[in-house]
Parts: C-alpha cells; structure tokens; sequence
C-alpha cells in the first residue's frame, strides 16, 4: 500500500514527519533522546484523561531506530492576537496540569526534583560559564543575577516545560491541542506562563492570569524564565555549530538583559 511521508523542518530533539495526512511520527536525533519519547508514550494517556484540553496519545510503531507516532490532532498554532476566551481555557488547562500528581508523572518516567534539580544546575553552570563570558561587559551582572535567580527557583509541580504559540493548536474558534511534550518534568510551574503571561497580548494575558490565578512572585518567575530562554538557544547553537543561532541568540539575550536594566 502506498505511504504519503511528508518530513517536517525544525525540532531540536526529534525528526518528524507526516504520514498519509493522519500520523504524526518522530524519531530520535541523538541516541539521549529516546528515553523521553518512551516516556511520552506512557505518561500522555495518562495524563490526558486528567485535562481540561486535548493532547497527543502517542505508542511506540517501531525499534531500531525507536519510532513513535500519534494521530494528528486538528487546528493550526494559536495565531499572534488570540481571543481572550481561548487564554481562559489556557489558563484553566494550566491549572489542571500543575495539579497533577506529580508522583504518578514521575512513576511513568517524568523527571522528578531528584533528576531536575541537576540537570537545571548543570545548565547554569553552563550559562555562567561559557555563555555569560560571550556577552558584553555591561550586560554580564544582569546575566549573572538572572542564573541566580534561576538556580534556586522552585521545583513544585508536573509543567509542559516548552510551551509557546507553536504548541498551542487552534480549530474552529477553540484550542484543540496541547503539542510536544518533550521537555515536560517535575520542575518550576511559572515556566509555563513565560509566554502567555509576558509575551501574548495584554487580552489574553490577563484572560490566562484570571483563569489560572499566579502569585506575584510566580509572575515575575515567568519572566525571568521567558529571559532565560536565549541562553538555551546558545548552547544548542554551539553544540550543533550553528553559528546564526548563536549570534541570534546572543543578540536576542543582550536586548532581553538591557531591557529589564531599565525597567
């Protein structure tokens, strides 16, 4: 039988591709990156009963190289001016996530504070090290304060851990989707709001904030966690020798740090 395979661009962790219209699958692009697609197959059917919105069921189809595939879920990702009704659900699906349990997450394979606590502080070990240096003089302070603050920010619930517009399906009228779930773990909540909360439209930041409810202190997390983000991207241009992603990235992070000295 004929197979229609259409292979999508981007995914820092995964290979993708589109199979007869209906499949999503991904594969590995680095051998570490297979244990967490497992994961995503027994942690999503069991944790999408539990949640206000659809995500993925993915199963394992194939070994050697480890294929994973999911239907595809309808919509296309949340446009730049979002009605206010949809960051209602958002921030209503935020808040079931965050109150999941997390030791039923960990149990399925979800980083748990014994494993998120190193790998967060191998990472800012990282971004103090070598990103930090690459900067200029008058911005390193900001930068260093940042990974301060990072450092210790709390680990308290199960979160997606790389939510972003791209991740948030829309179909007629309503958020049909909650996508990649690659990075989720036991970690920060406010990591979650980064986006929704300080980078969306003012509407439907203040739609997801009154469905969801932050702290103060959880808010101005999420902003620290939305500046973090290029130091991410630096260290995965350099590991990949991307050198655009880097300059980019490095750009992008010193505008970040400039702006919050001025606030």
């Amino acid at each position: 039988m004929f197979t229609m395979r259409v292979e999508l661009d981007g995914g820092w962790d995964s290979a993708a591709a589109v199979v007869d219209g209906v499949w999503l699958e991904r594969t590995a692009r680095r051998p570490d990156v297979e244990p967490w697609l497992r994961t995503e197959t027994r942690l999503l059917p069991w944790l999408g009963p539990r949640l206000p919105l659809p995500v993925p069921r993915p199963e394992v189809v194939g070994e050697n190289p480890l294929v994973v595939r999911h239907r595809m879920l309808p919509g296309e990702p949340i446009s730049a001016d979002p009605e206010p009704g949809l960051g209602t659900a958002l921030g209503g699906f935020l808040r079931a996530l965050h109150a999941t349990p997390a030791d039923g997450a960990v149990a399925l394979g979800v980083p748990g504070p014994e494993r998120t606590r190193p790998m967060r502080a191998a990472s800012i070990h990282r971004f103090r090290t070598v990103v930090v240096p690459m900067l200029d003089p008058d911005v390193r302070p900001g930068a260093t304060a940042l990974c301060d603050r990072m450092a210790v920010a709390p680990i308290a619930g199960v979160l997606h851990g790389d939510l972003g517009p791209d991740h948030v399906l829309v179909d007629d009228g309503r958020i049909s989707g909650i996508i990649d779930w690659s990075d989720t773990r036991v970690g920060d909540p406010a990591k979650d709001l980064a986006w929704a909360l300080h980078t969306a439209p003012r509407a439907f930041a203040d739609a997801v904030a009154a469905a969801y409810g932050p702290t103060a202190d959880e808010v101005l997390r999420a902003r620290d966690w939305l500046r973090i983000g290029p130091f991410y991207a630096v260290t995965h241009g350099l590991d990949t020798a991307d050198d655009t992603l880097v300059t980019d990235s490095l750009r992008d992070l010193t505008g970040s740090l400039t702006e919050s000295a001025e606030l």
